[in-house]
């Protein structure tokens, strides 16, 4: 489908909703390329399995996916004969424990209760219990390996105990000592050059035995090892190696593990990013309440009570479009921000939504057609890089549609004709309408031209609708009527505002005849048209 519909329909901004009901980066990134389909079989799929987590989200509450991380990087590199380190062994861990969850989630009490499209995925996932005990066991947090990780590890650890406590023996036995206890600026022991030192002054540099590792900023302190402790440090220093090496053995090892459960792992990987973006879809369901819509090949829309996901839900006010049975092409007409523009967009952005396996906020049993393509010219197409009018830049736009509209497409026109002569732009109006009709290209087009509701009172496959306004109130309803011409309330608001009755009199004397009569026309065939019904 083409791009340029996503934008004007706004598709990406329900996309954008999607993806903050993904937990998991895996998960924001498909639901991110998720574009509709044009594959019925695809799309019922698709919506059996938004249909089946949302009733999981109601009956279980949201999928456990918390605190998983991004590990694709991780088993890329392990693969490639890589070690990873502890944080990305976490990580690896961590990934394992919510695969725990989600099996556990997906336990089902009600044995009668199934979910036949999402149940499969959760049998899919494969436990490694023994391979995420062996990474609990071996790291404790993410900077420290456990004590227990291996028996030589735990051995130099419980070395360099001893030999810091008998440091601690020496060094306190420097400064509690008499003899020292003029030559020292302080009695603390510290650390200078990861060595353990005592502050001396600097004018017993001579008579104290040890290696200079710092001084202080003025001078007057030296921080001096003791020669009696040099050894013990030294040994320090040479178990600290030990300990750096066995640690890189015990994650080579765990990386080893992991590596061994590659298949596995990513495969598993694989199912909670797919669960992960159907459950988001889910919860996008929820959040709208939405519900799923009906799908048929014949290009019929149904819309019952659709209200547009993108207003505010306390406000919206439903409507129902239908299009694609008894007449391919509707009509729309009514004063301006009377929501014909909002019908339009939602008749295409459902179609959109729905292609994509997505619910629509809708009443149930609400019906889509599939089409292989959505065309909409709507909004203010004016570039002014290009130098093109508003008329140039729509109907530039509209060519572009009249070249690749194929006969299984939707196709959406707000203010057909516009920007131009009125006379022409009508004319050019009901021609474009015209080419469409011929092939019964589904068509929804919202218009001011009152030539355009003629047309379509007396044109086979063309049907008339209005949105309907309130001339007490002086506002619209955002009810779409179909069926229902859309009528010119110019002289009735100017009353209802104040304008005296002869000014409004007057208004009208220069109207002309055909023009004066040109409502009652329009009255006339709808009497007629409903008639013969």
């Amino acid at each position: 489908m083409n791009e340029k519909a996503f934008r004007t329909l706004e598709y990406n901004k329900i996309i954008d909703k999607l993806r903050e009901f993904a937990i998991s980066p895996m998960g924001k990134e498909l639901c991110g390329e998720l574009k509709p389909s044009v594959d019925i079989s695809e799309i019922e799929r698709w919506q059996d399995e938004t249909t089946e987590a949302s009733a999981m989200i109601v009956r279980k509450g949201n999928i456990p996916l918390g605190g998983i991380r991004e590990i694709r990087p991780q088993l890329k590199r392990v693969l490639a004969g890589g070690s990873l380190n502890i944080e990305e062994l976490m990580n690896i861990n961590e990934f394992l424990y919510v695969c725990r969850k989600v099996k556990n989630y997906s336990v089902n009490e009600n044995k009668a209760e199934s979910y036949k499209s999402i149940d499969g995925m959760f049998a899919a996932v494969e436990l490694l219990p023994l391979l995420e005990k062996e990474i609990s066991r071996c790291i404790v947090s993410e900077v420290e390996i456990s004590d227990n990780a291996s028996l030589k590890l735990g051995q130099i650890r419980r070395e360099i105990g001893v030999s810091n406590n008998r440091i601690r023996e020496n060094l306190n036995g420097i400064i509690n000592s008499p003899v020292y206890r003029n030559m020292l600026q302080d009695y603390v022991i510290t650390i200078r050059n990861e060595r353990y030192c005592v502050p001396v002054k600097s004018e017993y540099r001579s008579s104290f035995n040890g290696m200079v590792h710092d001084q202080s900023n003025t001078g007057s302190t030296l921080f001096i090892e003791p020669m009696g402790v040099v050894q013990l440090n030294n040994r320090i220093k040479e178990l600290q190696a030990e300990e750096k090496a066995e640690i890189e053995k015990i994650l080579e090892k765990l990386s080893d593990i992991v590596r061994e459960n590659a298949d596995i792992i990513s495969a598993n990987l694989n199912v909670i990013t797919q669960l992960d973006f159907i459950f988001a879809k889910g919860g996008l369901s929820l959040s709208m309440r939405g519900s799923r819509a009906v799908f048929n090949d014949r290009g019929y829309i149904n819309i019952k009570k659709g209200r547009h996901p993108l207003l505010d839900d306390k406000t919206v006010v439903p409507t129902n479009i239908y299009l694609g049975g008894d007449f391919t092409t509707l009509l729309i007409t009514g004063p301006n921000t009377g929501g014909k523009t909002v019908a339009l967009k939602t008749l295409g952005l459902f179609t959109l939504m729905g292609q994509a396996g997505l619910h629509i906020p809708a009443f149930d049993n609400s019906q889509l057609g599939v089409f292989d393509d959505v065309f909409a010219d709507i909004g203010d197409e004016q570039s002014i890089e290009q130098s093109l009018s508003t008329f140039s830049a729509h109907m530039k736009n509209i060519v572009k549609i009249l070249d690749n509209v194929t006969d299984n497409s939707l196709v959406l026109f707000d203010e057909l004709g516009a920007g131009t002569d009125p006379t022409e732009g009508a004319a050019l109006a009901i021609a474009i309408v015209q080419k469409l009709r011929e092939r019964k290209i589904r068509t929804a087009v919202t218009t001011h031209y009152s030539e355009l509701k003629v047309y379509a009172l007396s044109t086979e496959g063309v049907e008339n609708a209005s949105c309907e306004f309130d001339v007490e109130t002086l506002s619209p309803t955002y009810k779409l009527l179909i069926g229902i011409p859309g009528k010119s309330n110019a002289f009735a608001i100017s009353k209802r505002l104040g304008l005296k009755d002869d000014v409004i009199d007057a208004a009208k004397e220069f109207i002309s005849h055909d023009e004066a009569k040109f409502e009652d026309v329009i009255t006339d065939l709808e009497i007629s048209k409903k008639s013969d019904v």
